[in-house]
């Protein structure tokens, strides 16, 4: 019998009604005592680590978490993580680069309604997330959610109500689970041979900016005084606006100047970006050798980067990290 540890963080999984809306009130310990019948199927210990709303979720938690699991890693087969769902992709890509290459599963989960309601998807996804981690063949970061186990850097929610909250992007579905049965899509635990690493530094100073039309491009020199990094969410397959001002040219220009990092993504969820399709793209890519996010996750792009200007600095040192895939999070690349 697996022997598996169960940490508590909050989220709507965990809440009560209080006065002013839902609060997360309730233990790791009282979550599991909703699945007794879990107990049949492996060995489960519980830790209270957290217990906010994953609105509140930082970077500072996600280390938290991966320092849990490193100083528990060894007395365990196992780890399922409680989480809120607004911020579970996030965590999820976050903990993927925190916590690399482990032949262990370390799964997420949550729900979109409390534990303690009678109609809720709560008790289903932490009975599915239990037998998932105790499965031979899981490994590595991954989420279960309504009966779907997506990688860690491929989650995305995308429906703020529904059961089936998550979707994988770009990428496969690891497994399903139904009827009390983990069924595999991807069976590949014989590739996780390298030694289990665990890392211990982010840096937050990453920004993001979403273009709308007509922005204009000092919301960008106002961002290069405060953040080592932007993302820069494109429209399409991606490209910067090429107003008669050359704003966003000249912004750009100073962010590469100041040796900071600037990495081009797009709006659109699915299939990814191409700066190389269209002038807007391209020219400004090869001019200032932009890092390109093609087809990642908005919440992959962003932890990554984070992860990687937390151990080095430098612009090749980046771009190698950054085009490195780590838990199947970049497939498409130029």
């Amino acid at each position: 019998m697996k022997k598996i540890l169960m940490l508590g963080t909050g989220g709507t999984i965990a809440c009560k009604r209080g006065k002013a809306g839902l609060k997360p009130l309730l233990t790791s310990e009282e979550l599991l005592s909703y699945v007794p019948d879990m107990a049949g199927l492996c060995r489960i210990d519980s830790l209270q680590i957290l217990n906010i709303d994953s609105t509140n979720m930082q970077p500072v938690h996600w280390l938290l978490i991966a320092e849990t699991l490193e100083r528990q890693y060894e007395n365990y087969d196992g780890f399922v993580i409680c989480h809120g769902t607004d911020t579970m992709a996030y965590t999820a890509a976050a903990l993927s680069y925190l916590i690399q290459n482990s032949p262990k599963p370390v799964v997420i989960t949550g729900a979109q309604r409390p534990i303690d309601m009678e109609n809720t998807d709560a008790r289903t996804n932490l009975s599915d997330s239990l037998r998932f981690a105790s499965e031979e063949k899981a490994h590595g970061v991954n989420i279960v959610f309504d009966g779907k186990v997506i990688a860690g850097t491929r989650g995305k929610k995308e429906r703020s109500k529904s059961y089936n909250a998550f979707s994988s992007i770009n990428f496969p579905y690891i497994a399903a689970i139904q009827d009390n049965q983990v069924i595999f899509y991807l069976d590949d635990k014989d590739n996780c041979v390298r030694k289990v690493q665990f890392f211990h530094k982010i840096n937050p100073h990453v920004a993001l900016m979403k273009l709308i039309p007509s922005m204009g491009a000092d919301v960008l020199d106002y961002m290069a005084e405060h953040y080592d990094a932007v993302i820069i969410e494109s429209f399409g397959v991606g490209g910067l606006p090429a107003y008669d001002s050359g704003d966003f040219y000249k912004a750009v220009e100073k962010w590469t100047a100041l040796g900071k990092t600037v990495v081009m993504t797009t709006q659109v969820t699915n299939e990814g970006s191409n700066m190389s399709i269209y002038e807007v793209g391209h020219t400004i890519k090869k001019e200032f050798g932009l890092l390109e996010a093609y087809d990642m996750t908005l919440e992959a792009t962003v932890t990554k980067l984070m992860w990687i200007l937390g151990q080095t600095g430098g612009e090749k040192n980046i771009r190698e990290m950054f085009y490195r895939t780590i838990n199947r999070d970049i497939l498409w690349r130029m």
